[in-house]
């Protein structure tokens, strides 16, 4: 029973960690011990799940944001409309200019990485650090 106690404790650690709790409010939340959530973190095997899920917090929130940027384009395009007050046309294409740039940026950034990539035989899209 107490390893699945320990367990749950871990989970609910890595989740307040993750989320940015200090050592102190996690182990308030968590039911722990400053020193029992340092000798966690000084653990490889610990600190590794604690990368992992931030890294997968991440990943799932870049993933929101792509879903809601074909929405936020076309509420941009509209702002670009006759009706709209020319302060506000102003702001949208400057707006569209710049994010415009950026993503070709990243785009082409994208594609010479994957083209190095390539040419030095690593697997395509995989983390090399």
């Amino acid at each position: 029973m107490a390893a699945g106690r320990v367990k749950k404790n871990e989970d609910q650690l890595l989740l307040a960690l993750a989320c940015g709790a200090t050592v102190d409010a996690a182990a308030k939340q968590c039911g722990l011990t400053d020193r029992t959530i340092y000798r966690r973190l000084a653990e490889p095997a610990f600190r590794g799940r604690l990368q992992a899920l931030r890294a997968d917090m991440v990943r799932r929130a870049a993933g929101l944001l792509t879903a809601a940027a074909g929405e936020a384009v076309r509420t941009l395009l509209s702002l670009q409309k006759d009706s709209a007050p020319p302060a506000v046309r102003l702001g949208a294409a400057r707006a569209i200019l710049e994010l415009g740039i950026k993503v070709r940026e990243l785009t082409d950034l994208e594609t010479r990485i994957a083209e190095l990539e390539h040419r030095a035989g690593l697997p395509e899209g995989g983390n090399h650090l």
